[in-house]
This record gives C-alpha cells, sequence and structure tokens, in this order.
C-alpha cells in the first residue's frame, strides 16, 4: 500500500488512457474527514475550468503524471456544491491554518497530508513551525487517523487515534 503527500502530486500532468491526451494539472486534493474524496484538475484551454476527478477513477499515479481511464470521469467543480474541505483552493481549505491538539497544544501550521493511495485514508498530517524552525528542526509528521474539527482559524485533531 502506498502511502503519498499531496505535495507529490500537485502539478502532475493529467493524461487519459483512452484518447491519450493531457487534461491538465492536479492542483489540489479534497477530502471529507479521514477519506481523501479526489483531486481537483485545472484544466487545459481557454476557459480554465477545475474539474474533480474521484479518487477510486484515477487508473494510477506515477512519477511524471496520473493516469484516468478517460475524460468521462471528470465532473465540472463548483466550490459551492461540493462538501469536502480542499487543501489549498476554496473555502473549506486546512494548509495554513493553525493545527491545535485535543489537549490544548499548539502544534503547527498545517502544510500537507499523509494518505493511502488506494484507500484514500489520511493518516497524518505535515506541520511547520516557521521557515526557520524548519530549517533548524526540519518540519513534523503528525499521525492521527481521528478526523479534523475545522473551524475557521483553527483545526484541532486526537493525537490519540
Amino acid at each position: 500500500m502506498t502511502l503519498r503527500t499531496f505535495s507529490v502530486l500537485n502539478g502532475l500532468s493529467v493524461i487519459s488512457l483512452e484518447g491519450g491526451e493531457e487534461i491538465g494539472k492536479v492542483i489540489d486534493l479534497l477530502f471529507q474527514e479521514t477519506k481523501v474524496k479526489g483531486l481537483l484538475i485545472d484544466k487545459n484551454g481557454w476557459l480554465n475550468r477545475h474539474l474533480f476527478v474521484p479518487l477510486d477513477h484515477i487508473h494510477a499515479i506515477g512519477h511524471d503524471a496520473l493516469i484516468i481511464d478517460n475524460v468521462n470521469m471528470l465532473s465540472s467543480y463548483d466550490k459551492k456544491q461540493f462538501p469536502y474541505f480542499t487543501l489549498h483552493n476554496g473555502v473549506k481549505k486546512i494548509v495554513g491554518k493553525t493545527l491545535m491538539s485535543t489537549e490544548g497544544e499548539k502544534l503547527g501550521l498545517v502544510e500537507d497530508v499523509y494518505f493511502h493511495e488506494k484507500m484514500g485514508n489520511i493518516v497524518g498530517y505535515e506541520v511547520t513551525d516557521g521557515f526557520i524552525a524548519d530549517l533548524k528542526e526540519g518540519k513534523r509528521v503528525l499521525q492521527s487517523t481521528a478526523p479534523l474539527t475545522v473551524g475557521e482559524e483553527v483545526l484541532v485533531i486526537d493525537l490519540n487515534c
């Protein structure tokens, strides 16, 4: 079972296996509670719409591209209609928000998530204490399978799960 971070997927070309065409680039990850629901694609062309591809419709994720079976698996993305949280884009984004433990400890700012590629389970969060702290100590990965409580400014997580 392959463990991924979104930062590895960000910017990958999305290729249709059926037609061999490049559809666009991966720009975000959408999730609900502890499950990745799919990826957001920035479509190529004049009318730069965003498209949603469900995780279970992804044929393969490689080092250079993400492969889908065909373009019929994609749907238009309207951030007002999708109930999912995002990492970077949209009203319900989590990157850059403060992550707190249920014990009241400030853990840092969310930078990325770790998830199982096929199952979509989120198993950890990469957090930062800022650029200087990252240089001195590095970023930290906090493991938890508990769902996030997502507020306007703060995220809360139970690290005992």
